[in-house]
């Protein structure tokens, strides 16, 4: 019941720092952990999530060489091409060529955070965890998740210029 209720949740944030097939083996790993500690969790099996997060981010911390790595390819990677036929002066592809170029910068700056400061803010804004349930997930004070989380915006501001804008407070 558990692994139904929240597989798909940890599996789209693991895909995301890992890639799918990494997640594959991590959800895995997750839940067989979650099962092995299950007599460590404290609280109903609906507030389970957060912990499962911790989890999970604690082995995504393992690879963490392979992340950087990915970040880092990603950074200097060429902006796509337009597919064949498509009109180069279009707004679609504009805006295409703009995305994949901002998310290249994006991921070189990812590559860059401490990962403390990396986990709470891929946790914030991929997750849409709130802070105290950043908190429990990495078992750190919920004023340490304010202070990691205002690093690394105060980072991305800096790395991306004025072009970034703060969607939540």
């Amino acid at each position: 019941m558990l692994f139904d209720l929240h597989a798909p949740a940890i599996h789209r944030y693991i895909a995301r720092r890992l890639g799918t097939g990494e997640a594959d083996d991590l959800v895995g790993q997750t839940f067989l952990i979650a099962f092995e500690r299950r007599d460590r969790f404290q609280g109903p099996a609906s507030g389970a999530l957060p912990w499962l997060y911790g989890i999970a981010t604690n082995l995504i911390r393992r690879r963490r060489r392979d992340e950087v790595r990915q970040y880092r390819a990603y950074s200097r990677s060429d902006p796509g091409t337009a597919p064949a036929g498509a009109d180069l002066l279009s707004t679609e592809v504009v805006d295409r060529v703009d995305a994949e170029t901002t998310s290249r910068a994006l991921a070189g700056v990812l590559a860059g955070l401490r990962q403390t400061d990396r986990d709470v803010l891929l946790l914030y804004a991929w997750e849409d965890l709130s802070y105290p349930e950043i908190a429990a997930a990495l078992k750190i004070p919920a004023g340490t998740v304010a202070s990691r989380l205002h690093r690394a915006r105060r980072v991305l501001r800096a790395a991306l210029g004025s072009d970034f804008q703060e969607n939540r407070s």
